[in-house]
Formats: structure tokens, C-alpha cells, sequence
């Protein structure tokens, strides 16, 4: 029986996920190995879905499921634990017994993939969204030393203010701003209720989103000189950590 691997979120239609690993498996010659995207309606569908397939060894995770993912596990990892986040499942079985350990690779793809543009003035970052990927983001950015603060339709904690609250001031402290919600993405669409006016070429606009290439933010980013980057290589490199973590 082939190893098998997958992803689980909804919907799954804009996914690179499987063509990434497909030809991972091809270049490392793991002809013995499968990727299946798995459109999951319903975190309840996972066990079903673990008992269909005795061969699966790891899950990616996206959208929506990242947090919802948690009471599935039986452990997670420090990082994890500490953001809250899963997007990467390692699933053992033995004696009759699975184990399903959680791990996040998201902040890794990220920091990595944002370290060459940043520079020292980068001090303070906004986030757009306060979901797991969000959660992801945030860690990232403690590592490299940048303080950010989280924007959302609906405020909660004080570390987090309102779209209508971005004023010029708030944007010309913050030279970063990420974006992780789903908002713009092939599939989803929609719009930030996003100051764009504010923004000018000192900024770094920073997209999670890889499909469609130029969302909406990083297009009216691109327009005033900021410097923008889709998430597509955070796709790439938070892949391969994943796959360190199965082979493990």
C-alpha cells in the first residue's frame, strides 16, 4: 500500500498543494507516494475520512480548520500550542491505536519567506485577520523582532483595532502590513475595507493568498510603490517542513 498524504479545508479548488507535492515525489524518486486533497465540509468528516484511507500518514490543513483541527489531536507541538494554529498533522498508527500530532509549519514558510525583505526600520507590522493563519503570522514576527497589532471587522482585545481605525498616522508607523485573511482569494473574493490611500512606497505589503497572484491589496500596493509579495513561496517552504516533519 502506497504512502498517502493530503489536505483537508474548504474549498480546495485554488490549491497548489497537490501539484507541489506530486512533483516533490517525483525529483526525490517517492514513487511509492500519493497527495489527495480532501474537501472536508465539516471537521466531524475526519475520522471517517482517517478509517477510509488506513495508509495516510500527514495532513495539511487550511482554511477553515486550523484551530477547529486542535480537539482531533492527541498532541501538539510547542510552537503549536503556543500559537494555536495547526496546519500540518503527523498521523501514527500502532496496535490498533492512532495518533494524530499537530504542528505548525505556517510561521516557518512565512519568516522565511519574508526575512530578505525586510529591513532594520521595520520595527511595527499590521495584521489583517485574527484567525490561525493570523496566529501563524504573529509568531513569525516575534522571532524577527517586529511588534504588530491585529485589525478586524469585530475588535475583542486590545491588540486589536478596527479597519475604520487605520488612519495615515497608524499606517506611517507601521511599514509592514500582512494580510491573512481570505478575503481576495480565488473562490472567495470580496474586499478589505482596506485605507490605500495611506500607503505609500516606504511600505511592504505582504499577501497569504497565492491564487489568484496580485489580489486586490497587493494590486492597489503595487500602484503606490510599496514592495509586495504573494504567499506563494510560504506555500512552498511551509510544505517542506511539513514533509521534515513525516519523514521524521
Amino acid at each position: 500500500m502506497s504512502r498517502l498524504f493530503g489536505l483537508i479545508g474548504y474549498p480546495l479548488s485554488h490549491s497548489l498543494s497537490r501539484e507541489f507535492f506530486l512533483d516533490k515525489f517525483a525529483k526525490e524518486v517517492e514513487k511509492d507516494a500519493d497527495y489527495q486533497l480532501f474537501p472536508l465540509q465539516s471537521m466531524e468528516e475526519l475520522p471517517a475520512l482517517l478509517r477510509q484511507h488506513p495508509n495516510l500518514e500527514g495532513l495539511n490543513v487550511t482554511s477553515p480548520y486550523k484551530q477547529s483541527i486542535i480537539p482531533y489531536l492527541q498532541k501538539l507541538s510547542p510552537e503549536a500550542a503556543e500559537i494555536g494554529s495547526v496546519n500540518t498533522v503527523k498521523v501514527q498508527r500502532g496496535d490498533g491505536d492512532l495518533s494524530l500530532t499537530g504542528y505548525n509549519t505556517d510561521y516557518i514558510g512565512f519568516e522565511k519567506s519574508l526575512q530578505p525583505l525586510l529591513n532594520k526600520e521595520c520595527k511595527q507590522a499590521l495584521i489583517l485577520g485574527t484567525g490561525g493563519a493570523a496566529s501563524a503570522v504573529a509568531y513569525a514576527l516575534a522571532e524577527l523582532g517586529v511588534a504588530c497589532c491585529f485589525v478586524s471587522r469585530t475588535p475583542h482585545s486590545e491588540n486589536e483595532i478596527s479597519y475604520s481605525q487605520l488612519t495615515l498616522q497608524i499606517l506611517s508607523s507601521h511599514q509592514l502590513i500582512v494580510n491573512a485573511t481570505p478575503v481576495g482569494m480565488q473562490g472567495v473574493g470580496g474586499e478589505l475595507s482596506f485605507p490605500y490611500e495611506f500607503l505609500s512606497s516606504n511600505h511592504i505589503l505582504y499577501d497569504l493568498i497565492y491564487a489568484p497572484a496580485e489580489t486586490e491589496f497587493l494590486h492597489q500596493g503595487r500602484l503606490r510603490g510599496c514592495v509586495t509579495k504573494n504567499g506563494l513561496e510560504m506555500l512552498y517552504l511551509q510544505a517542506d517542513a511539513s514533509w521534515r516533519i513525516w519523514n521524521e
